[in-house]
């Protein structure tokens, strides 16, 4: 208890010089977790992938529809288990800068081939039987402020109303969550078959086909089936895992990984600089006083160990603070990105990588200083003294 207390009256004998050292460390943590928990929302598709989905789109470009008879044919080949499909709406809500992801799906199949959305039993019938309906995710459902029973117009920046403009109405028959904290819920669903009847143009089409295989085993041969079977078509397809899919439509908007390496780099090797140069000039401050303690039979490797737990406490102190801000600001951003970004979550393995940082920064900070004070000759410091 007496080393500790020796240890806090040397942490706190220069407060401002305290605070900045802290504050620094605060940042570098602060930018820590906001850009791990960016980086873990960006990742979210990858990560939350299905090992036997599949994602069958045009093979010139995904943004070309499918022939909607693919459903039926897919389907019938050997391994597949069950057969979605999906189209991109283009949708926003009153303004063309709220825009909110929706797809038209059929109902039933979609929920099958995506069992970690959860909808109440009572919900999910309503949607189901109501095609002028749309099945709304928790994250945007808050962001926007709907309830069920509400109705919305959503319109389209790609398609229009078979009765005139690009707006639908439609009314909120349910809210889905997410079996896990990361499972994506900003975006909302509503009925192909409604759209399809709905819609001036665009025929009997589908933008991309998701299906399940009988076991992840056979993913590779069920995906060169597909696209055997769709070879030399009119719209020849590219089939590939989920997982696949999801990473090179994130890499698209380029190599996020290395961004955010470069940036956590950057901001720990210059706190690095900073609390090791602090350390250091405390340690050299504190020659005569560590003198006296070693003349007062504290043996050398205590004193290398007090130097070693100030070290890490003050490593400590900043990075859990910077931890909690980030924290708080990734509540308030997460409601403000719903529509553009997964759930930013600081979920357990960035807390723990977290964690590791601030162990690893206090060590090597206080190595050399603790070296430095354990090495000390009592006659030499005196001198200096």
């Amino acid at each position: 208890m007496k080393d500790l207390y020796l240890v806090y009256k040397n942490l706190t004998r220069k407060k401002m010089r305290l605070f900045l050292t802290t504050f620094a460390i605060f940042i570098a943590f602060l930018i820590f977790g906001a850009i791990m928990a960016l980086q873990s929302a960006l990742n979210a598709g990858v990560e939350m992938s299905a090992d036997n989905r599949l994602v069958v789109v045009h093979k010139t470009n995904f943004t070309n529809p499918l022939p909607y008879a693919y459903v039926n044919k897919t389907k019938a080949i050997e391994g597949v288990n069950l057969v979605t499909h999906a189209n991109w709406f283009g949708g926003y809500f009153q303004e063309p800068a709220n825009q909110v992801v929706t797809f038209a799906v059929e109902p039933e199949s979609y929920l099958a081939v995506y069992p970690e959305l959860i909808v109440e039993p009572s919900q999910r019938q309503a949607w189901l039987k109501n095609q002028a309906s749309v099945l709304v995710g928790e994250r945007i459902a808050k962001a926007n402020g709907w309830k069920v029973g509400d109705r919305i117009p959503l319109s389209s920046n790609i398609f229009s109303h078979k009765d005139g403009g690009q707006t639908w109405e439609l009314e909120v028959a349910g809210i889905f969550t997410g079996a896990e904290v990361k499972t994506d819920t900003s975006y909302l669903l509503f009925h192909f078959k409604y759209f399809n009847e709905t819609q001036s143009w665009g025929g009997d089409n589908i933008g991309w086909l998701i299906l399940t295989t009988q076991d992840s085993s056979m993913n590779e041969k069920v995906a060169k089936a597909i696209d055997m079977n769709f070879a030399n078509s009119n719209a020849e397809t590219d089939t590939s895992t989920e997982q696949a899919f999801n990473k090179a439509f994130v890499e698209q908007i380029g190599n996020i990984g290395l961004i955010i390496f470069g940036v956590v780099f950057m901001a720990f090797f210059t706190i690095l600089i900073v609390v090791g140069n602090t350390m250091v000039l405390a340690i050299r401050e504190r020659t005569s006083e560590i003198a006296v303690l070693k003349t007062l039979g504290f043996e050398s490797m205590r004193i290398f160990n007090m130097v070693l737990i100030e070290s890490c406490l003050l490593a400590f102190l900043g990075g859990l603070l910077g931890l909690g801000a980030a924290y708080l600001l990734l509540q308030g951003a997460s409601e403000q990105l719903a529509r553009f970004l997964p759930n930013l979550v600081l979920d357990q393995s960035i807390v723990l990588q977290a964690l590791g940082y601030m162990l690893m920064l206090g060590l090597i900070t206080g190595i050399a200083p603790a070296i430095s004070a354990l090495r000390l000759n009592i006659i030499t410091a005196f001198n200096r003294g």
